[in-house]
């Protein structure tokens, strides 16, 4: 029988539902992670061989993250009504259905089935990203980030797999008369379906509305006898949580969604391109754990200023590296999934300790549509920087845009 007393700040009021809660997402999203990876590793370049043109090569970023801004709502609203259970295991079923769609479109040639398709993987995406809420709804306040991050490093081991797995699915979907480029698309709609499933099954009970019935059940706490609650109600709020994670999505969705093609213009092959990627995506959920742990430690706001000067000097690194250096690109998009992870975890603490749990699933969803419109929009604009510039150019932009946090989190931190 779960205790009802209410969590103090460092333990949570259900422990063993919280254990099996993060154990069961772990499950799912390393299956997701190989599922989300697909798409970045070779989206831009079966685009650009579909439509032979690099203008459009941003396109399939733009598309199935536009997609998972819709699916991110919908998510959100599914959660607040029914809990994380149905509405997680939705969107990974749905992200399943567009990487089926994708390898069709591949199959025919036919590039509106492949954009439509592509627009409904983003549900994948945008489902990877939901679930980090979905570890903190039983996490006790000074745990929080920890708990996040404990989600999101478990996308880190299907996140690398993927990516090396690229010319592998290439050669399985030769094999049965399929175009290589749409390969890791074979991977992504089993790896979708498995998270789909290990949700659907497993993941009672609920945490979120465990979370809700422990709430109702205690009595309301006061700034007066709650000191937890009356600091959660000093520390910045959703908008600023937002604009941390809208910029960051943005330069990261920029830079990454162009590196392959970049690297593929200047003669580097598809495992070239998947290793860079592989690295990028393991910056981008491996260090969640340390990131996690320094949020609850130093604070929201400092984690946030810092993610805005990685993914500077990852812009730097980007537009300094010469085309033939793999390594170095490597690093930059190292610098540029460790910004994003740094952006990612110190946002959504902010916006968890903003929200209250009778509105919490649906301005989650809310915000991560945000996240994703600041992606796709990332996404299509790369491809026609680099047509009419170079991808240096892009680097940069991206880099210095990224600064646009520090001002807002300096008036903040004035504030407090």
């Amino acid at each position: 029988m779960t205790s009802t007393a209410p969590a103090t700040a460092g333990i949570s009021a259900h422990p063993e539902a919280q254990r099996r809660t993060l154990t069961v997402l772990v499950a799912s999203q390393i299956f997701s992670g190989a599922g989300l990876a697909a798409g970045i590793t070779v989206g831009a370049l079966l685009a650009q061989d579909m439509l032979h043109s690099t203008d459009l090569a941003g396109l399939p970023s733009a598309l199935f993250t536009a997609g998972s801004a819709l699916t991110a709502l919908v998510v959100g609203r599914v959660s607040q009504a029914h809990g994380r259970r149905p509405g997680l295991a939705a969107g990974y079923f749905t992200g399943a259905l567009g990487s089926v769609g994708v390898i069709a479109a591949a199959t025919l040639g036919s590039p509106v089935l492949l954009f439509v398709a592509l627009f409904v993987y983003g549900a994948g995406t945008a489902t990877n990203l939901q679930a980090r809420y979905a570890g903190a709804d039983l996490a006790a306040p000074a745990h929080r980030a920890r708990a996040l991050s404990t989600v999101l490093v478990a996308t880190t081991l299907g996140g690398v797999i993927g990516p090396n797995l690229a010319a592998p699915t290439g050669d399985l979907a030769a094999t049965l008369g399929i175009p290589r480029l749409a390969g890791p698309f074979l991977l992504a709609g089993a790896a979708y379906f498995l998270a789909a499933a290990v949700l659907f099954l497993w993941l009672r009970p609920d945490p979120l509305l465990l979370a809700r019935d422990r709430q109702a059940a205690a009595p309301a706490p006061t700034s007066a006898t709650d000191p937890v609650a009356a600091a959660e109600q000093r520390r910045p709020g959703v908008v600023l949580g937002a604009l941390v994670m809208i910029v960051t999505q943005l330069v990261m969705a920029a830079i990454m969604t162009m590196t392959p093609v970049h690297m593929h213009d200047h003669g580097h092959g598809t495992a070239a391109s998947g290793l860079v990627i592989a690295v990028h995506v393991g910056s981008m959920y491996l260090p969640s754990p340390l990131t996690g742990w320094l949020v609850d430690r130093y604070g929201r706001l400092v984690v946030a200023a810092a993610s805005g000067l990685t993914l500077l000097a990852a812009g730097i690194v980007a537009a300094a590296a010469p085309a033939d250096s793999v390594a170095l690109l490597a690093l930059a998009l190292a610098l540029l999934g460790l910004g994003w992870n740094f952006g990612l975890l110190s946002g959504t603490a902010i916006i968890t300790d903003a929200v209250p749990l009778a509105t919490r699933a649906r301005t989650q969803g809310l915000v991560d549509v945000s996240i994703a419109i600041a992606g796709a929009t990332g996404g299509l604009a790369s491809g026609m920087v680099v047509s009419a510039a170079s991808y240096s150019v892009l680097a940069l932009t991206g880099g210095v845009l990224s600064l646009a946090v520090l001002p807002a989190i300096a008036v903040t931190a004035h504030r407090r």
